[in-house]
């Protein structure tokens, strides 16, 4: 009886997987990669939820559908910045419950998902954006970007 809803709980598992919504294509990119153009946002939020959404594109398999767990593995704060087209130029965890493996998913998921979207110029400051982001990692070592995270499970 246990391996038949074992069985059960896996299936209902792979089906509620393959109805998260798929998440909408970031900006077109020219042929060297670089994003065709800056994004109409001219706001802070706006341009960090834009980012959120090209991280998760980028890195779609590590990525978990639906709300937050209640207790989360690690919560990692990582501050970087980028350049007028979109180049990452640094990036460092501010905050970490020092779990190696989550430290280095999100450091990993944010360098792979360069080239970001160049941000609006008026958000620059001499010639670059300085922000932070928050990866909330589920037990299973998936994330999700808290600018679009959806809220968190109460239990």
């Amino acid at each position: 009886m246990k391996k038949r809803f074992a069985i059960f709980m896996a299936a209902l598992g792979a089906a509620l997987a393959a109805c998260t919504p798929t998440r909408l294509p970031g900006p077109r990119s020219d042929t060297l990669g670089q994003p065709a153009s800056p994004l109409t946002t001219s706001t802070l939020e706006g341009y960090k939820e834009v980012l959120a959404e090209h991280i998760s594109n980028a890195n779609a398999s590590q990525v978990y559908g639906g709300r937050p767990q209640a207790f989360l593995r690690s919560v990692i704060v990582v501050k970087f910045s980028v350049d007028a087209s979109g180049k990452l130029l640094q990036s460092d965890i501010i905050r970490s419950n020092h779990d190696s493996t989550t430290d280095a998913i999100a450091l990993g998921s944010l360098r792979a998902s360069a080239p970001f979207p160049r941000p609006a110029q008026q958000l620059l400051s001499h010639g670059r954006l300085e922000l932070s982001e928050t990866w909330l990692f589920n037990a299973d070592g998936r994330f999700q970007i808290r600018s679009i995270a959806q809220p968190q499970m109460s239990e």
